[in-house]
C-alpha cells in the first residue's frame, strides 16, 4: 500500500508519532518529520511493521531527505510525575519545539492531542500506516529509542532490555520480579501485572485541561 503524503494542503506539514508508551522502563521518545511533498520509498509503513535493518535503512534515509525532523523524549520519573498520555503528547511537543522549519499543519498518530502553538492538526488512528510523515516519525521515535535502550543495557543487563527494550515481556517482569525495579522503571506502571501488552498494563491518566 502506498502512503499518502498529505492530509492538508497546508504546507509544511509535521507528522508525529511516539515509541515506547506501552513500556515499563525507559523513556517515551517522539519525532516530528517535515517530508518533501514527493518524497517515496518504497519500504516506509508504520515501525511495528518492518525489521530493525528496516527501520535502520529507513532512519538513514529520512534524516537524508527530509526538509525537517526532531526527536525528543522524556524519562521515567518524568512519566510518573505526569501520566503516559500526557507525557506522550508533552514530548510531541518537544518534538516540534526542536523543528527548525514551522509546520503550518500537524498530523498526529493516534485520537488525542492537547494544540499546539495555534497551528491546526488532525489526529488520525492508525495514521502510521496510512501517511508517509507520520510512519517517518515512527521510525525515527522507534530507532532513537532502541538505540538509548541498548545503551542502558549494560547498567542492568538483568533486564534484558537488549532483547525487549523495556517491554512488558514475560523475561522482563520475572526480572523486576526476582530484582525489583531500577531507577529507569516506570514506578507508577503496574510492573509486577501478569503478561500482556494491553491497556491494564500501564497508567492510563487523562489530558491536562
Amino acid at each position: 500500500m502506498t502512503l499518502k503524503n498529505r492530509y492538508s494542503d497546508l504546507f509544511p506539514e509535521a507528522g508525529c508519532d511516539e515509541a515506547g508508551r506501552g513500556c515499563l522502563a525507559g523513556p517515551v521518545y517522539a519525532a516530528a518529520v517535515i517530508l518533501p511533498p514527493d518524497y517515496f520509498h518504497p519500504v516506509l509503513t508504520d515501525s511495528k511493521k518492518l525489521t530493525e535493518k528496516q527501520r535502520d535503512l529507513l532512519r538513514k534515509d529520512l534524516e537524508t531527505h527530509a526538509i525537517d525532523f526532531a526527536v525528543a523524549r522524556l524519562d521515567a520519573p518524568e512519566i510518573d510525575k505526569l501520566n503516559i498520555l500526557w507525557a506522550s503528547v508533552k514530548t510531541m511537543h518537544l518534538a516540534l519545539d526542536l523543528l527548525q522549519t514551522r509546520p503550518q499543519h500537524i498530523l498526529i498518530d493516534g485520537n488525542k492531542f492537547k494544540p499546539y502553538a495555534e497551528i491546526p492538526h488532525q489526529c488520525v488512528v492508525g495514521g502510521d500506516a496510512l501517511y508517509a510523515s507520520i510512519a517517518a516519525a515512527s521510525i525515527l521515535a522507534k530507532t532513537y529509542r532502541d538505540e538509548y535502550m541498548m545503551s542502558i543495557h549494560g547498567e542492568f543487563p538483568e533486564y534484558c532490555w537488549d532483547s525487549n527494550k523495556g517491554y512488558p515481556t514475560d523475561s522482563h517482569r520475572k526480572a523486576i520480579m526476582a530484582n525489583g525495579p531500577c531507577l529507569y522503571h516506570r514506578k507508577s506502571f503496574q510492573l509486577y501485572a501478569g503478561g500482556g501488552h494491553d491497556a491494564s498494563t500501564r497508567q492510563q491518566g487523562t489530558l491536562p485541561l
